[in-house]
């Protein structure tokens, strides 16, 4: 079993609370990310599941051990539990081949030679290094280091594997190459991942859940595409997506088919919401993606007319910002488009794709 819960986690360093009552439930065979900016707490609060960090208060129970209980003064060591954990550093011995780095766990727990010879083979296969067996990590790029290092975490089918920024010492190139082997490997040895990253990108690609940090606090946990359709708050739209979401002022009001919502984007009815007292004339901000936005030089029934701003292209995609009564918005169109600057157009949205946030809060209200 490697399910882990944490449940009411903080963490101090000096007088600084750096974890705040972090519960969080991964299930065994995910792939769960902490996504967060930088600072938030992400890193600590692997290291506190891994055991190499104490914290004050709270539980951590992987399968069905408590292996840190902060009220008893109780913290199983790292290496009973059961887990291996990959830096943001390679972390090799320069004096080791690559070889004597992936087995060198395994010769520590007395493994037999021609059983440590397979496990290692077969940990190098599945990471496309097999050829490089007999090299030393000086003689090693980048990439094939951190292969190395991921080979050496699952040689011993760990039945949990904590990964610390694994990447981000690789370029652009090596990081989408490497990505596709990560997702392929926890496809095929079904480990339970928990890894961390402030890279958006990698969180949305690569995992099964995400749980998005701020402050110390887990603010979401869900699926990728819920947590990039339907983020809970407006940190959570606005640090989810490249380009950013648009956001948008706009009104609540009263309406006999349901609540009709305000903005520069004209008048939406969102007919399965009541409006209750609570909801009239509440000042909102409407949140939508660059790419829910379709854009047409002439003139069509029910879009909305607005004038070109700015062209930015962007290889693959081009980026328009546009210029709606005073208010700009951003659409990214799939491909080369080519639009004059103070050109007049007209855009089109399905408004299913917007979500409505309270403007004091920033708490999530409905989807129009």
């Amino acid at each position: 079993m490697s399910k882990v819960i944490l449940k009411g986690i903080n963490k101090y360093y000096g007088k600084v609370h750096v974890l705040k009552d972090v519960d969080l439930v991964v299930e065994e065979g995910d792939f769960l990310t902490l996504l967060g900016p930088s600072g938030c707490g992400k890193t600590t609060t692997l290291r506190v599941v891994a055991g190499l960090e104490t914290p004050e208060k709270g539980q951590v129970i992987i399968g069905d051990e408590i292996v840190t209980n902060a009220d008893k003064s109780f913290y199983t060591p790292p290496s009973q539990r059961g887990l291996n954990f990959v830096f943001q550093s390679y972390a090799l011995w320069p004096h080791m081949t690559v070889y004597e780095n992936v087995s060198f766990g395994l010769k520590v727990k007395k493994f037999p030679k021609k059983e440590i010879r397979f496990k290692v083979e077969d940990a190098l296969e599945r990471l496309q290094i097999r050829e490089y067996i007999d090299r030393y990590p000086s003689e090693l790029s980048g990439g094939q280091q951190q292969r190395v290092t991921i080979a050496r975490a699952i040689v011993s089918q760990p039945k949990l594997l904590l990964l610390d920024e694994p990447l981000s010492n690789l370029d652009a190139k090596l990081r989408v190459e490497m990505r596709a082997e990560l997702k392929r490997l926890h496809q095929e040895l079904k480990t339970t991942i928990i890894y961390v990253t402030h890279d958006q990108v990698e969180a949305l690609t690569l995992s099964t859940k995400i749980a998005i940090f701020f402050e110390g606090k887990i603010v979401q946990v869900d699926t990728a595409n819920n947590i990039y359709n339907y983020p809970v708050d407006v940190r959570v739209a606005d640090f989810i997506g490249n380009p950013k979401i648009n956001f948008i002022d706009g009104l609540l009001v009263k309406d006999r088919d349901g609540v009709k919502v305000v903005s520069p984007l004209g008048e939406m009815i969102a007919e399965n919401k009541k409006c209750e007292d609570s909801l009239e004339k509440k000042e909102v901000t409407l949140a939508l993606r660059p790419e829910h936005i379709f854009i047409s030089d002439e003139f069509k029934e029910n879009y909305l007319e607005c004038q070109v701003y700015s062209v930015l292209p962007a290889g693959s995609e081009t980026l328009i910002q546009f210029k709606v009564q005073d208010k700009f918005i951003i659409a990214k169109v799939i491909g080369q488009v080519k639009f004059e600057l103070d050109q007049k157009v007209w855009i089109f949205f399905v408004k299913e794709s917007i979500n409505v946030y309270d403007k004091v809060t920033g708490q999530l209200l409905f989807n129009v």
